[in-house]
């Protein structure tokens, strides 16, 4: 995958919106009104800004930016389980041990964000890779796939949790009155100092991760821009009640402060608890989109609002500062729901859902040379299988990687000096026509 590849190189940045627990792409991005009312559900669809292509009725923010869109609706993979289906969507590569949940492990590969840090690392912030609203919660362990796997944790994402708590995502960035530039050199000091004992500490790993994050936490504070970057109380009132005063919509406030502060891949965990709404169904921020019943209320009074005015303020934030040119924008989950409505008896709720469904789900992506209004691919008349190509999270890690510039095919080396590919899929080519 040389310079000659579709959209190589169009990207400064990417920002992912990771809608943790899977959209419903029957109910969301690829609507079947002709189907029978068991699969195509309680809602209605309603024409978009791109003539022919329809969205749910309850996106009608997103439906008027379609024409700067493009979904692909044959997306498609074999995992069925959160936890290694998270895994997949955000490694691009499959577990070792498929449709399960299994924890967090050193030997895990390496997230998009930790790859990019190794083969890239940035230097115009001190951050390669952020995760905000994080981490995933899948839903009662942390997700695999999100950390640095066995490149160690001085590859891990820097990860946000919730962001409105103040009006700095990072309030210990804030610098004190009382911290002179004499005290800033003291600390650079004994920083130097401890580095120059590292060879003290080769074996030690936990030493040699401690010193990775010390090392992030200085570069962070010494530089007002990463700090000022954080600090969400320099967007006008309005702007920031257009993209929505709750943890998601700030989060994608965030990404792009974060990415026209030159962050190369940032990515906002839609809902952190991919099941939340088992946890308090009053809490709309705590709801995810792992809808086994109660889909169509969930959908249309909790997550469907909140995801209309904040996805749509982000594309349209990002096109008016004229961002959208260059920050290519990934709207993916780990897979869809079920075309066949049904209660299922082993989850709470009292009305019906959509069980975890892989074969066939739709992502949407936008920015950095992407077509404007198309749609790549097509589900079948049910909404369950591929009917044209099918792509996968593994194409996905491809596209994102050659819009940044970075052949994906490339080589890069572990901490022991194994050469791996970044990954084996292919830049999905029909998204730039």
């Amino acid at each position: 995958m040389e310079a000659s590849a579709p959209g190589f190189g169009k990207a400064k940045a990417v920002i992912v919106v990771f809608a943790s627990g899977g959209q419903s792409q029957i109910d969301m991005w690829d609507p079947k009104p002709d189907a029978p009312e068991e699969v195509r559900g309680a809602f209605k669809s309603i024409q978009t800004s791109v003539a022919g292509v329809r969205f749910c009725e309850h996106m009608p923010r997103i439906a008027r930016i379609a024409d700067r869109l493009s979904i692909v609706r044959s997306m498609s993979h074999e995992d069925l389980d959160h936890g290694t289906a998270f895994y997949l969507s955000m490694t691009g590569r499959y577990h070792r041990r498929r449709s399960g949940n299994p924890l967090p492990a050193p030997e895990d590969m390496p997230c998009h964000g930790a790859v990019l840090h190794r083969v890239r690392p940035n230097s115009a912030f001190p951050q390669t890779a952020i995760h905000l609203n994080g981490p995933a919660e899948v839903p009662l362990i942390l997700g695999p796939g999100q950390f640095g796997g066995f490149l160690g944790k001085g590859y891990d994402p820097l990860t946000l949790g919730d962001v409105t708590k103040d009006d700095s995502a990072v309030p210990s960035l804030m610098p004190h009155a009382d911290l002179p530039e004499i005290r800033m050199q003291a600390r650079k000091s004994l920083l130097e100092s401890v580095e120059g004992n590292m060879h003290l500490l080769e074996q030690q790993k936990l030493e040699l991760d401690k010193h990775a994050l010390y090392q992030q936490a200085f570069n962070m504070l010494a530089r007002p821009q990463a700090r000022e970057a954080f600090d969400l109380s320099r967007e006008p009132e309005a702007l920031r009640n257009r993209y929505g005063r709750n943890r998601s919509g700030q989060a994608c406030l965030l990404a792009r402060r974060l990415v026209q502060a030159g962050v190369p891949l940032v990515t906002v965990i839609w809902s952190h608890n991919n099941r939340g709404q088992d946890i308090d169904p009053t809490n709309t921020d705590l709801y995810g989109w792992d809808n086994h019943n109660d889909i169509f209320e969930g959908l249309q009074h909790h997550l469907l609002p909140r995801f209309d005015q904040g996805f749509s303020a982000l594309i349209e934030d990002l096109d008016e500062k004229g961002m959208l040119e260059d920050t290519l924008v990934i709207c993916m989950g780990e897979f869809g729901r079920a075309p066949l409505v049904a209660l299922e008896r082993n989850f709470a709720g009292a009305t019906p859902g959509r069980k975890h469904w892989s074969s066939v789900y739709s992502i949407a992506m936008a920015g950095a040379g992407v077509q404007r209004g198309a749609v790549i691919g097509e589900s079948d008349s049910r909404g369950a299988f591929p009917r044209t190509e099918a792509y996968g999270p593994w194409d996905v890690t491809a596209t994102m990687f050659s819009a940044l510039g970075i052949n994906p095919h490339q080589l890069y080396y572990d901490l022991v000096d194994r050469p791996i590919p970044i990954c084996d899929g292919r830049v999905i080519s029909a998204l730039y026509g």
